[in-house]
């Protein structure tokens, strides 16, 4: 008799998990004249809406390791979009061409925030997304820019930066930070200097912001991506994937999504 009563539900479970799917698609959407190029992945198993997550990408531009990530997110639960911060999918094979398009974005603010709000309402229009559960994450160059977004005031949940810059374009003043802020750090990141990460953490308690670093011993530029050591070997960069701060970081950003999203 039990074993009548077991294989229904093991036949009943392997094709719930057949029929679960992980959806991902390459979409268009506008900043003015310009198309942006980016990656939408969600879980088509999950019924009803759920909270969105933008990717912002490394310096490099919207590459497979943005994509990663969003898959990542959509295994999660949630609906992820992989920006284009640069422009018709624009990506550099080369420091020098990431250093430019990277300044260029960077550089000027109000294009980066136009370019930023066409990704938070595309993610929001997606019939998957509950429009008032908005996150995002950022690498590098994206963490440098989310973290610039808060201080001009982004109205989404959360955000979070991982190896980003801390320098402030325009510092935060009381009341300016509407979002909530995650930063993480690799403490022998040669990019980030003791004195910028002191600057930031001023700034954040001038400001009244709700934010948390973490600043992790031995870990370099770029801790959270495999293909770091050998980016930093082909181009002498000081770069490199560390296991222990990757695996660590992704945990407490599951953790903060849990937390806002839970209101």
């Amino acid at each position: 008799m039990k074993a009548k009563i077991i294989l229904p539900l093991i036949c009943l479970l392997l094709s719930f998990n057949a029929s679960a799917e992980i959806v991902s698609q390459a979409i268009s959407y506008q900043n003015d004249d310009t198309t942006l190029k980016g990656f939408i992945a969600y879980d088509d198993a999950i019924e009803g809406k759920r909270p969105g997550v933008l990717v912002v990408h490394e310096w490099w531009g919207h590459n497979q390791y943005a994509r990663k990530r969003a898959g990542m997110l959509a295994k999660l639960g949630y609906t992820a979009l992989a920006v284009d911060m640069y422009g018709d999918g624009k990506t550099a094979d080369h420091p020098d061409d990431a250093g430019k398009f990277s300044s260029a974005v960077g550089g000027n603010l109000p294009l980066a925030k136009a370019r930023f709000d066409a990704a938070v309402e595309t993610l929001k229009q997606h019939p998957t997304v509950d429009a008032d559960k908005i996150a995002a994450i950022g690498y590098c160059f994206g963490g440098g820019i989310l973290l610039n977004m808060a201080r001009m005031g982004t109205n989404i949940d959360g955000v979070v930066s991982y190896h980003g810059s801390l320098v402030a374009k325009s510092p935060a003043k009381k009341g300016d930070i509407k979002t909530r802020i995650r930063v993480f750090n690799g403490a022998d990141d040669p990019f980030v200097k003791a004195e910028q990460i002191e600057a930031f953490k001023q700034e954040m308690e001038a400001a009244g912001a709700d934010y948390r670093f973490v600043n992790y011993p031995g870990a370099k530029h770029s801790f959270t991506n495999p293909d770091a050591d050998s980016f930093g070997q082909k181009f002498n960069l000081p770069l490199e994937y560390n296991a222990d701060a990757d695996n660590d970081s992704w945990e407490q950003t599951q953790l903060f999504f849990k937390e806002i999203f839970a209101d």
